[in-house]
């Protein structure tokens, strides 16, 4: 049985059941899906099944749909046992690059009229299936890359798929795809992880006062190299080129600061380098304006940043009272240096709403930084 919500009629195979294929049988289950579990590690299929996202394949399976959720690596070659396996049910991935894994299930003579890439901008920092979420795509743009050779009748189920999980369509080719991972995701990865190289032999003096900016920066430098080896090598043309746009900005960002180390009279208005200098920060504050906000908005929020004791029930207090006051939370960062008493929540609203809340929180007897 189908769930009133459900556009698949099911069931529904996911190959691989580590963070994003647990997140897709959990959404799918949720909605009455029949979800058949995959996984070359029994034990994660065992887990999986435990949190209750489906069951273990049997023999007369017919699945209408397969989602492969394996490495970039063995992606492709995944596919093409689950097309020649299942000869009636259309196959999606969600690899996170698609043009090489459409070239090399094209290439291994996979009857390619049942397969179209996608991917789910979504994750976490914790993999494996017991970080599966349900509500994991919920508002995340989902890409799903077409071909000249699958029909949109074929390719509709991969489309309900993600709408049914409560994700954003987003309709473009595999190069498309390709490269806007590699300017919104691959390229970044890199960058962070440069930063933060920089932190291994730094002086402790110099780590131990580290900020909101610099955790920022370096916040998914953390990530799985392995994985990212994989992910890299597979884009790493369109990454490369993104990158060596980022080291022309950074060449010039060099010479205006050696050339402001070298004047005498760095005070003086209108230097070269001063003008370089801002024109790139000024650069920065436009490309972060267009990154969408929340649910996929260009928006940009009010900050507020409120004071919160380092004592047990403060920031469910906050929360909580935020709730009562009827204020709709557009995002929420922490910070806390070591040894102090209080931390730092900044909170974003609507900009409309800035001045009521900021009222709100101070009668409620909260300081308000600044």
């Amino acid at each position: 049985m189908t769930g009133p919500e459900s556009r698949l009629t099911g069931p529904v195979r996911v190959v691989g059941v580590g963070l994003l294929g647990t997140s897709i049988a959990l959404g799918l289950r949720a909605r009455g899906v029949d979800v058949i579990l995959s996984d070359a590690s029994p034990t994660n299929v065992r887990i999986a099944m435990d949190y209750g996202a489906g069951r273990s394949a049997g023999d007369a399976d017919e699945p209408q749909l397969i989602v492969v959720c394996v490495p970039p690596d063995v992606t492709a070659s995944v596919i093409v046992r689950e097309l020649s396996a299942y000869p009636r049910s259309v196959v999606t991935d969600v690899a996170s690059v698609k043009g090489p894994v459409l070239a090399a299930v094209r290439a291994a003579g996979a009857d390619v009229t049942r397969y179209v890439g996608s991917h789910p901008l979504a994750g976490r920092e914790k993999g494996g299936p017991m970080s599966g979420r349900a509500d994991l795509f919920l508002g995340r743009p989902w890409v799903v890359a077409g071909h000249p050779d699958i029909s949109y009748q074929t390719a509709a189920a991969v489309d309900d798929l993600v709408l049914d999980l409560g994700a954003t369509l987003v309709e473009m080719t595999a190069e498309q795809h390709d490269s806007s991972v590699a300017l919104v995701s691959h390229a970044p990865q890199l960058v962070s992880t440069l930063m933060a190289r920089r932190l291994v032999a730094a002086p402790e003096a110099a780590v131990n006062l580290a900020g909101g900016g610099l955790r920022d920066v370096t916040r998914v430098a953390s990530s799985d190299p392995g994985l990212w080896v994989q992910i890299l090598g597979a884009n790493a043309g369109a990454t490369a080129d993104v990158l060596r746009g980022v080291r022309d900005d950074l060449d010039e960002v060099l010479a205006a600061l050696d050339a402001a180390s070298a004047d005498v009279d760095a005070a003086a208005d209108g230097t070269p380098w001063r003008r370089a200098l801002a024109e790139t920060l000024a650069g920065g504050n436009a490309g972060v304006a267009r990154i969408p906000g929340k649910h996929g908005q260009d928006r940009r929020y009010a900050q507020l940043v409120v004071m919160v004791d380092d004592a047990p029930g403060e920031l469910a207090r906050l929360l909580t009272e935020l709730g009562e006051d009827g204020v709709n939370l557009e995002d929420l960062r922490l910070e806390h240096s070591p040894g102090a008493q209080i931390g730092l929540a900044e909170i974003a609203v609507l900009p409309e709403t800035l001045d009521t809340v900021t009222s709100a929180l101070a009668a409620r007897g909260w300081r308000i930084a600044g």
